[in-house]
């Protein structure tokens, strides 16, 4: 059981990280208009170190800031703060290729509605879609063809049939806050899957087995290399994030510098931040991860410089785990 309360980091927030501090901007969906990832990536660019970083949950993140006033005012006045009481828990990934981006805007706004929910852990997590539901969300949704949806709960589906995914997101949001105590993940509650499911009922209709299916290479969904962004890439572009570190574009989009070969050795390769930026770091791993560049992989391939092993993708992955006196390889 966890001892500490959560310390995700926020867009107001900041971690004080070794290279300065690291806000983290929370894009429900992942959707941003070209004027909000100008907003963005302008603020990477004057008050950061000029970079912008896409997370596992398909959010963002500037590094080497000074503070977080300047920032959580632009980014305010641009839309991408809605509830400064809220911010931290407003954790939706939703399948980048699908038609969802409203029900999850109606969602994210029920949710920063209830007070009492401004509680939650930054950890807290939900999915929309079949393709992100193997993300091991603390609550999912995938549309049925029948109009209902179903409610998947600490990453599987127990049989709960819904047709007010909004009020079921809520419910299932408020019984996971009355039950958690200090835990931080709704698989961390002793019965809680079991509580949340006997309230809601559960159905015999077929189960739906959850899948992380990433999106295939291609020209609308290129990747970006160790999901670390040039701040000056992209202006005036609306794009989708995706939690492959990715993003969905308007065809014909200039995509310079980003993985659009569905050949590139840079397909599956991922990385923590490592030296210098992280002072738990026992190594320079996205500079480990590009002289090794090349060697030939068969599954994702991610390099944490320590034992905390952040940012580590979901699914069977191979791990390069710096020890100070090399890597230690985790199959």
């Amino acid at each position: 059981m966890r001892s500490h309360p959560d310390a995700c980091p926020g867009a107001v927030e900041l971690h004080q990280a070794a290279d300065g501090g690291l806000a983290r901007i929370r894009v429900p969906g992942g959707t941003l208009p070209a004027a909000q990832w100008d907003v963005v990536r302008l603020a990477a660019l004057e008050l950061g170190n000029g970079s912008v970083e896409l997370t596992s949950r398909a959010n963002l993140q500037i590094r080497g800031l000074a503070d977080g006033v300047e920032l959580g005012a632009r980014l305010a006045a641009a839309g991408l703060l809605p509830s400064a009481t809220h911010e931290r828990m407003r954790n939706i990934i939703a399948a980048p290729l699908e038609d969802n981006q409203a029900l999850v805007d109606e969602i994210d706004a029920a949710l920063c509605a209830d007070p009492a929910l401004a509680e939650l852990p930054g950890r807290f997590l939900l999915t929309i879609g079949a393709s992100v539901s193997g993300l091991g969300g603390d609550f999912g949704l995938v549309s049925a063809p029948d109009g209902t949806f179903s409610l998947l709960l600490a990453g599987a589906d127990t049989g709960v049939r819904v047709t007010d995914p909004v009020d079921a997101v809520l419910t299932a949001a408020r019984l996971f806050q009355r039950l958690r105590g200090p835990a931080w993940r709704l698989s961390e509650v002793d019965d809680g899957v079991r509580k949340i499911t006997a309230h809601f009922g559960a159905t015999d209709a077929p189960r739906v087995t959850p899948a992380v299916t990433p999106v295939a290479p291609s020209p609308l969904t290129p990747g970006v290399p160790l999901g670390r962004l040039d701040a000056r890439q992209l202006p005036g572009v609306g794009l989708r994030l995706t939690p492959w570190r990715g993003l969905v574009v308007p065809a014909g989009t200039d995509t310079s510098g980003l993985i659009t070969d569905p050949a590139s050795p840079w397909h599956g390769v991922s990385a923590c931040t490592g030296r210098p930026g992280c002072a738990k770091s026992l190594s320079d791993v996205r500079a480990d991860a590009r002289a090794w560049l090349g060697t030939p992989h068969r599954r994702p391939v991610h390099w944490s410089g320590c034992a905390r092993r952040c940012g580590r993708p979901a699914g069977e992955v191979i791990e390069f785990v710096a020890t100070g006196d090399g890597y230690e390889e985790i199959r």
